[in-house]
């Protein structure tokens, strides 16, 4: 129970002490003060009310007024649940083991796109007289042209080769292995291949036992995918012709994760093969399958936990001509991760949705019928303040400034902090409307919080 600030008690008049006092105590306890006679043996009652409560904190093991939290000896979890654990009553109340839930998870899928959406049928990029011969082996792909400020970035297309061909050395870079496309190369190896894997596999492919020498990649920005790309979920269309937008019939590629019920899984978590078909419908329709791709290959390889798609280019070169040729020329600057990038822009159509698990904390905050049924607004009751000669204030409370509050204080939740062990705010959780709060009236406010 909150205690009586006697030092705020009116001395003026005992009509005006038994009022205050009242008005703050349950109907219960009020009958102590009945026999008091003046001002001062009001607040000697208060006095001896205050001890009471104390005793009682004590013995029922709440923490008493104005103790930080974390500095209770009481650890008994079930017996804080039964007494409401108050710590500094008037303000602040100690969540119960009962008073928090952690079990409550799903997942979730939404458009990968900014702004949530699932689909994007313009692109923009940097020119190559921007990114320069050097820096040009991957390209930022945006969802409106680079030079707004609203634009951000929704995945990177490039090229690499394991030993560097299609890139430019420096000084110091001059020998094969040791150019831009062979350090993207060994990236992607590091992450997504077993230690003892040098190269990429295709599946059946001629040759696929020494592995592909280079590839396309495309990866999606962090910030876009956030934990997944959804399997199964995503849709690219790759022009046949970069010289005349919509020249020829565009390349549909999906993920084989609806045909797959044995997915590999290595160091990189899941992989799926790229394969041609579309999920326009609704339903997934593979038109070949990839181990039916026995001439080049299949067209690639999907990592959905790291947003990693990498392409064939052999398949890529056979399927949809010569516009995909990487230019493997040594110390050589092919601008190969632009190709990759004017078929994305001419084929019009990327589809892809993300997947992550939502994990969720309910906080049970409750009030019990003797807890938060005042405010600590100054209009909440009458007074004054007014400066001494001799410094300090003479500080006089009144009523309550509605009537009707007087025997039956009232206040409405509005609002509920989470505060941490040294009472810093940490988050606020708004009601859609004030909830009543009294002696006769009890409320439960449940916070959810995901993440």
């Amino acid at each position: 129970m909150p205690k009586l600030d006697i030092a705020n008690i009116p001395l003026g008049s005992l009509e005006e002490a038994q009022k205050y006092v009242q008005d703050r105590i349950q109907p219960q306890d009020r009958s102590q003060f009945l026999g008091a006679e003046t001002p001062g043996e009001v607040a000697a009652a208060a006095a001896s009310y205050n001890a009471a409560q104390e005793q009682q904190d004590e013995a029922n093991g709440n923490v008493p007024n104005g103790t930080p939290p974390g500095n209770n000896n009481n650890n008994d979890d079930e017996d804080q649940e039964q007494t409401g654990a108050d710590v500094n009553v008037n303000i602040f109340r100690a969540f119960g083991q009962n008073d928090i839930s952690e079990v409550d998870k799903q997942t979730i899928t939404s458009g990968l796109f900014s702004g949530g959406l699932a689909k994007l049928t313009s692109f923009s990029a940097a020119t190559a007289s921007l990114l320069g011969d050097t820096s040009a082996s991957f390209i930022e792909v945006h969802d409106q042209a680079a030079s707004n400020a609203a634009a951000q970035v929704q995945f990177s297309v490039g090229y690499a080769h394991i030993n560097g061909s299609g890139s430019i050395g420096n000084t110091t870079k001059t020998t094969a292995g040791n150019r831009e496309t062979a350090a993207l190369y060994r990236q992607f190896r590091n992450v997504l291949l077993a230690p003892n894997d040098n190269k990429f596999d295709f599946t059946s492919a001629p040759n696929s036992s020494s592995g592909h020498d280079d590839f396309y990649f495309i990866t999606f920005n962090r910030a876009q995918m956030r934990e997944k790309v959804d399997p199964g979920n995503w849709e690219l269309r790759l022009s046949g012709s970069a010289a005349v937008i919509g020249a020829s019939s565009s390349i549909k590629l999906i993920d084989d994760s609806s045909a797959t019920t044995n997915t590999d899984v290595n160091i990189s978590g899941r992989v799926f093969n790229v394969v041609s078909g579309s999920i326009e419908s609704g339903t997934a329709s593979i038109k070949t399958a990839a181990s039916a791709e026995t001439s080049k290959g299949a067209p690639g390889l999907f990592y959905p936990d790291l947003g990693i798609i990498l392409l064939n280019p052999d398949w890529l070169m056979q399927n949809a001509g010569r516009n995909f040729i990487p230019a493997k020329g040594a110390n050589a600057f092919g601008d190969n991760a632009r190709k990759l990038y004017n078929s994305i822009r001419d084929g019009e159509y990327f589809a892809a949705r993300r997947e992550e698990e939502v994990s969720s904390v309910s906080y049970f905050a409750r009030a019990r019928n003797d807890q938060f049924n005042f405010s600590s607004n100054p209009t909440y009751s009458t007074g004054s303040k007014v400066a001494k000669a001799g410094g300090g204030f003479d500080v006089t409370t009144g009523l309550f400034k509605v009537p009707s509050f007087q025997g039956d204080p009232r206040a409405y939740i509005t609002q509920v902090g989470l505060y941490d062990n040294n009472n810093d705010l940490l988050a606020v959780a708004k009601l859609s409307q004030p909830v009543l709060k009294s002696f006769s009236r009890e409320a439960v406010v449940k916070v959810k919080l995901d993440y």
